[in-house]
């Protein structure tokens, strides 16, 4: 299994203990509201999604990566094709982003 495959399920065990927030207006509340430890955006978003959450998370200094495909994150959270999502758990945020850099990971 890649490091990109252990990132989405890492994904997958965060929102199951209820720690992720998905879709751009939820993941944005995060951010702003100081919740939000990580910010993924799909790889398949549009250019300005991924600007406009790099942006954010720049100015909130957050951690913001790109990975997957919107199917891909969508299912790791059990739902729908999802463009973006906040990780709100630093234990998490820590364990996905290592798994990215391990990946050589892409940031936004």
């Amino acid at each position: 299994m890649d490091s990109e495959q252990k990132a989405l399920n890492l994904i997958g065990l965060a929102t199951k203990a209820g720690k992720t927030k998905s879709g751009e207006f939820s993941t944005e509340q995060s951010v702003k509201k100081g919740r939000a430890c990580l910010v993924v955006v799909s790889k398949e978003a549009s250019e300005n999604t991924k600007k406009m959450f790099q942006d954010m998370c720049r100015y909130y200094q957050v951690k913001c990566i790109c990975l997957g495909s919107k199917e891909q994150l969508g299912s790791a959270c059990g739902k729908e094709m999802r463009a973006s999502l906040a990780v709100e758990d630093s234990g998490f945020a820590e364990a996905i982003g290592k798994q990215m850099t391990m990946n050589g990971g892409s940031k936004v």
